[in-house]
């Protein structure tokens, strides 16, 4: 599991290492690993790293002291290095002395680089780029390498109040940041510097493809089609059939169980997956391990009826789509039960049940509505939060944003409900799905027929079982 760890966790580890090496030595560490990432980063673009030039933004504090030692370094592999100085009057003194020993220049422009190292704020800055720093970034037209956090985003919350650097490649020191996942289209390629942090357990953390592959449930010798897991999925109206199949799809899909279908839509479903056992009402379904309820199920007093019929067993159950919109109108149909539910709404839904926007802090606010409802919460993004009470928030950055498109969700409830059909913790359940999910939608974006081109769900459901065999692959290694 990689843990990634808040501005106020780092500082603290920082401080007690401080107390085990002497002074200084972190610091020479962090832009060690950086100076050999930009000239790694050089010679691959350029082919060399003798005789290419690399500007500095350097803002003030350590970010700017790990900017200016790596130039440093950088100068005694013959590159021409030039630092822009934001913050003169505060700039790292012995950084900026390293910086003129090796021959480095101080410019007032950018020049005509090979590579930019943003310097320029750390993990303490907060809000937007100032006005120079922001006119300094968007004159930029060569790859830049930003020094463990992209300036302008917030460290903890990944959020963007403005002008931000949007870097090709991020180099963390010490310990992965909450930036590096709920803002990763801003930090590129993030390499971790281990520079001796004694860190604590994670409050925020992600799944590892390999882990999620070794635990995803597949038949033992002595498995039969109910000993896997019956997944009941209750989704799909007259006038979202096609959410029906799609769910329902996903749940056969993910796991090798049963699946029985409630709803109006099993002409539908049976047409795409015969090995679906359908009736019209939940009552007349039979036995199952899980449910799933919501995708096109609609929000009439007949659909309300349904989801407190379901919500009233003792099954775990995913709550989706049109069942999020009845929560929102009457949340006491999910709080106070002894089984486990799963809330899988994206940014709106999740503004409908708590009457706020989570994108200021989604980490914080995500956490917040898992503890106050006693359930666990899955916040859809391009880096999906999961959150039960008493546990770290689990974050899958999906490396892109090919799911984001109609139907992708109802397919993400089939998986999640089948896991926990197979008897898969809520939250493990929520997090490894979102990940064989997002891989899914990446296989489907990259295979030969799409070429890189959006994509829509249907193909998506396609690509998740070679996504699970992918997964699996990688537990084998």
């Amino acid at each position: 599991m990689r843990g990634y760890f808040t501005a106020d966790e780092v500082r603290a580890a920082e401080a007690e290492l401080f107390t085990r090496v002497p002074a200084g030595m972190p610091m020479r560490r962090a832009a060690f690993g950086l100076a050999d990432v930009v000239a790694r980063e050089l010679r691959e673009r350029t082919g060399g790293v003798a005789g290419r030039t690399v500007t500095l933004l350097v803002g003030s504090g350590d970010n700017g002291g790990d900017a200016l030692w790596a130039g440093s370094m950088l100068r005694r592999r013959g590159v021409a290095v030039h630092a822009v100085l934001l913050s003169p009057e505060r700039v790292h003194r012995e950084g900026l002395a390293a910086l003129r020993r090796t021959g480095g220049r101080i410019r007032e422009e950018l020049g005509t680089p090979d590579l930019v190292v943003d310097g320029i704020v750390g993990i303490s800055g907060k809000g937007a780029l100032r006005p120079r720093a922001a006119e300094l970034v968007a004159a930029v037209q060569v790859p830049i390498i930003a020094a463990d956090l992209p300036s302008g985003v917030d460290a903890d919350t990944g959020a963007i109040s403005g002008p931000a650097v949007r870097a090709d490649v991020t180099v963390t020191f010490g310990a992965y940041k909450p930036v590096h996942a709920l803002a990763a289209a801003h930090c590129g390629r993030i390499v971790l510097v281990p520079i001796g942090l004694r860190l604590p357990k994670p409050n925020l953390a992600a799944l590892e493809p390999e882990s999620v592959g070794a635990d995803w449930p597949v038949p033992g010798a002595a498995d039969d089609k109910y000993t896997q897991g019956v997944t009941g999925v209750c989704a799909g109206s007259a006038t979202y059939p096609g959410a029906a199949v799609l769910c329902t799809g996903a749940a056969v899909a993910a796991t090798s169980g049963m699946v029985r279908y409630a709803g109006t839509g099993c002409e539908q479903v049976l047409e795409h997956c015969p090995e679906v056992i359908a009736a019209p009402s939940v009552k007349e379904t039979g036995r199952v391990q899980s449910w799933v309820f919501g995708p096109g199920a609609g929000t009439d007093a007949a659909a309300r009826d349904r989801l407190a019929e379901i919500l009233a067993t003792d099954l775990p159950v995913v709550v989706d789509a049109d069942g999020l919109t009845l929560l929102a109108q009457d949340p006491s149909l999910a709080t106070g039960r002894t089984a486990a539910t799963v809330l899988t709404p994206h940014a709106g839904e999740f503004a409908r049940l708590t009457g706020a926007d989570p994108s200021a802090d989604r980490v914080a606010a995500v956490r917040e509505l898992a503890d106050s409802w006693q359930v666990t919460v899955l916040l859809k993004g391009r880096a999906t939060l999961v959150a039960t009470p008493g546990r770290p928030v689990l974050v899958n950055e999906a490396g892109g944003s090919w799911a984001a498109t109609a139907g992708s969700g109802d397919v993400l409830s089939g998986i999640i409900g089948a896991l926990l059909a197979a008897g898969r913790d809520p939250s493990w359940a929520a997090a490894a799905a979102a990940r064989a999910h997002s891989l899914a939608a990446n296989l489907a974006a990259h295979a030969p027929s799409a070429a890189g081109a959006p994509i829509s769900a249907s193909p998506l459901l396609t690509h998740l079982r070679p996504a699970i065999g992918t997964l699996r692959d990688l537990a084998a290694r």
